[in-house]
């Protein structure tokens, strides 16, 4: 058995790194949130059903 020495390390980002990462994350939850008010219901369902077949999960 070989033992290895594990230590969890910290990431530690700067507050210019924190907010450029917090804008994109509510840039892209906007576009979401108002792209899925905007699209046809058919258009989501296909997109959905798409999206488990690319990820074989079964739907049928």
């Amino acid at each position: 058995m070989l033992a290895t020495d594990t230590k969890a390390t910290a990431l530690s980002l700067s507050a210019q790194d924190r907010m450029t990462t917090a804008v994109i994350a509510a840039l892209l939850g906007t576009f979401l949130i108002f792209g899925v008010a905007i699209a046809q219901p058919a258009a989501l369902h296909n997109a959905a059903h798409d999206t488990r077949h690319a990820l074989t999960f079964p739907c049928h």
